[in-house]
């Protein structure tokens, strides 16, 4: 399908990937309403409201109302990662169409329900729209890949590496040509080091005739069915329908379908918090712009060192020991309520009964969280490692990879050292500057 460099760049897209580098570290309770900005200019530009052309003055007007929107909620969106495509979108599209910062602003429309037979209804699609049925002009199937994020929080990254990670605050786990995929991580006590998932967004870029751009954003306690437009789909191009999303459990379980990229997401709220896997072609994972830029790409990159846990050496010093010897073992601090070993171990294998490096993890997280759901967060893990990676002799994992982050891992050159340090003094000052 011509997966090269540049492929799905727009120049209407409203996300830039550079959206992920700024301002990563947001409260962890930020009343941000971005979402409320973005639901009012789709609702002014599009259905029986939208402007007849998009070089009309009522486009201006609606693109005034919604930097007006974004910059009255700038305060507390610091680092939210779709606020920070807003506004770049925003700045783009006033340049392209010649708008005034200046002038008429639009009154906010209610957003009403596509009708019967609408593109959201569409089902045909071009054969660009389908990555694996435009594989038959290639010599070879597609080779897909596996990344997933659970727990407190573990990674699998597309390498089959395994790390626990620290990650407090905002990081990308996905940035490619087609789709950026950023966490952010609260702790999941006050002053205790375990933290894992309370937010997710991804974006997914405009590509072709295929898809809109759209932005999907969960959060604890909401776990939309829908794009933050209120779509389902791609939107208004002929192949919409190649991107879809699907609610398996109503609050728990939603699953998007990327079939232009050929690639499945599974976002899960266990609990109180959001696990995250994703199914993609290598071709997809690798096709980036720059190599050098990609340091913080934690799904192709694994955690920087200074972020990792080695869970398993914990696990190692743990086994057999009572509750007083686990504390002084652990290596962050404990919850004041937590399990002795002897049950999380009990509790870990009624889920996980292969002491795997899944049934490690779960045992991990309940010694330092003392959070019953973190053993079924492991659990769905697993299983959502098993519907989507491609080779079933890898889906348990026994050993952590000990080469840590780094191009070497992936099968790529070296970066330069001082880059990498460069990246890591960055995000140590960017909560100084945002």
């Amino acid at each position: 399908m011509g997966m090269g460099r540049g492929a799905g760049r727009s120049a209407l897209g409203f996300w830039p990937t550079l959206a992920f580098l700024l301002c990563s570290f947001p409260a962890a309770t930020s009343p941000c309403k971005i979402l409320k900005c973005n639901s009012e200019f789709w609702s002014a530009t599009s259905g029986s409201h939208a402007p007849a052309s998009d070089d009309t003055p009522e486009f201006c007007a609606a693109l005034r109302s919604y930097a007006l929107c974004t910059r009255r909620t700038a305060r507390t969106c610091r680092g939210d990662l779709a606020y920070h495509s807003a506004v770049h979108g925003i700045e783009d599209l006033m340049s392209q169409h010649n708008c005034s910062k200046d002038g008429p602003t639009s009154q906010p429309r209610l957003h009403t329900l596509p009708p019967a037979g609408d593109s959201q209804e569409r089902s045909d699609s071009p054969e660009i729209c389908h990555y694996e049925k435009s594989f038959h002009k290639h010599s070879a199937t597609p080779n897909y890949t596996h990344c997933g994020l659970f727990g407190d929080p573990h990674l699998r990254t597309f390498t089959d590496r395994f790390q626990t990670c620290k990650v407090q605050g905002a990081w990308p786990l996905i940035d490619n040509n087609y789709l950026n995929v950023q966490v952010t991580n609260t702790p999941v006590l006050p002053g205790s080091a375990a933290t894992a998932t309370s937010k997710l967004t991804i974006i997914f870029k405009n590509f072709q005739e295929c898809v809109d751009q759209k932005v999907y954003q969960a959060e604890m306690d909401e776990l939309p069915a829908a794009f933050v437009d209120g779509s389902k789909n791609g939107g208004d191009k002929h192949g919409a329908n190649s991107l879809k999303i699907t609610e398996k459990v109503s609050g728990q379980h939603v699953e998007i379908q990327a079939k232009y990229i050929g690639t499945t997401i599974v976002v899960r709220q266990v609990g109180r918090y959001l696990t995250f896997a994703v199914r993609m072609p290598e071709e997809v994972v690798n096709a980036v712009e720059d190599w050098d830029s990609q340091g913080l790409y934690l799904c192709l990159r694994g955690c920087p060192l200074n972020q990792q846990i080695d869970f398993q050496a914990f696990h190692t010093n743990t086994e057999g020991t009572g509750a007083r010897r686990l504390a002084a073992a652990s290596p962050a601090p404990t919850a004041p309520e937590t399990f002795p070993y002897e049950t999380a171990v009990a509790k870990c294998k009624e889920k996980l009964p292969v002491e795997d490096l899944y049934y490690q993890a779960c045992v991990f997280d309940l010694l330092t969280t003392g959070d019953v759901n973190f053993t079924l967060a492991a659990y769905y893990a697993l299983e959502d490692v098993k519907m989507l990676h491609s080779n079933k002799d890898k889906l348990h994992l026994y050993e952590r990879t000990r080469d840590l982050p780094g191009r070497a891992a992936a099968g790529l050159p070296l970066a330069p050292q001082p880059l990498l340090g460069a990246l890591i003094l960055l995000l140590a000052l960017l909560p100084v500057f945002c």
